[in-house]
């Protein structure tokens, strides 16, 4: 593996090979990976419009923004692409240490020839926008307003980015792209699920060629998923308890959206929980750690209700 990039795409390859659905589309790849190239998870399974949607970016440069609720495979969605098409891709979490300076760059202070110089240092989106390099910004609805305002001047497809300080201009390279996930969409923390949450720029959201939404999987899938990732769990015993702990996820994401409970399980904490199970050895006890200290203790009956539905026997009620 190599970190220098190729200029551009040598090769095309088959989203039906390539994605496991059906589709007659070709899409530009590279041939070779580099070091910015992501690793690739051989289990993942595509969601067929979502992954339509990012390789709309990828093949004719659009800009995508995929929205859904933590835990659906937002960003690794995007970098799973990327890893089968061995594009460059860099990805950068909007929380709030993420400032203007980080994104744009800033002056620096060295030595040189045993001379203190004062030098520029380029910021993320400068140096991703003269590279062949997939740029992904994670939750963009959690990032500070003047980070925002950076992002809009590089939204256009052709939009070029002047460094002030710099006086110059940067042209993007023709295989930049530029993607981003969000959970609200721009409508901010509605339903007090994601603290921090802005609210959205309606004219940036606008500027976004492509929205896509991303739900949960179908709970067969989301199954073999989590088998993939606990083989331990790949008995017929074992199958059936995780067959059993997507249900009662399913169960969660169901009374969050009814409003009767302020926590649901993501795919990531059933995960969590099949891998507890192999520390803690009791199947409540590895529900505990990875799902119910979360929750409102108001809410446990309810849970205990929907965990008896499941596994037909009482949720312990211990710590």
């Amino acid at each position: 593996m190599t970190d220098a990039f190729q200029p551009a795409p040598e090769v095309r390859v088959s989203v039906a090979d390539t994605f496991g659905f059906e589709s007659t589309l070709l899409v530009d790849a590279f041939a070779e990976r580099n070091d910015y190239v992501p690793d690739l998870d051989t289990a993942y399974v595509f969601n067929r419009e979502v992954t339509l949607a990012v390789l709309s970016g990828f093949t004719h440069n659009r800009r995508v923004l995929i929205a859904g609720l933590h835990g659906t495979g937002k960003s690794s969605h995007i970098e799973q692409i990327a890893a089968r098409l061995n594009w460059p891709c860099l990805r950068v979490n909007l929380d709030g240490h993420i400032s203007r300076f980080d994104l744009v760059g800033k002056d620096t202070i060295s030595i040189k020839d045993g001379q203190q110089v004062t030098e520029f240092q380029e910021g993320i989106v400068p140096w991703s926008l003269q590279r062949p390099m997939a740029l992904v910004f994670d939750e963009l609805d959690a990032a500070r307003p003047e980070v925002m305002f950076v992002i809009q001047r590089v939204l256009e497809r052709e939009g070029k980015f002047t460094l002030l300080d710099q006086n110059r201009v940067i042209t993007p390279h023709p295989y930049f792209r530029l993607f981003a996930t969000s959970n609200t969409v721009g409508l901010g923390n509605l339903n007090g699920l994601y603290h921090g949450s802005q609210l959205g720029n309606q004219a940036q959201i606008d500027r976004w060629n492509v929205v896509a939404l991303l739900d949960y999987l179908e709970p067969a899938i989301e199954a073999d998923i989590v088998l993939s990732r606990v083989p331990q769990m790949r008995s017929e015993h074992g199958s059936k308890t995780v067959e059993a702990m997507v249900a009662f996820a399913g169960l969660t994401r169901n009374g969050f959206e009814a409003g009767d409970l302020s926590t649901l399980m993501s795919p990531r904490t059933v995960i969590a929980w099949a891998e507890n199970l192999g520390v803690f050895e009791r199947l409540d006890s590895a529900l505990r750690y990875a799902y119910l200290n979360k929750c409102d203790p108001s809410e446990l009956a309810l849970l205990g209700e929907l965990y008896q539905r499941c596994f037909d026997q009482e949720l312990d009620g211990g710590q």
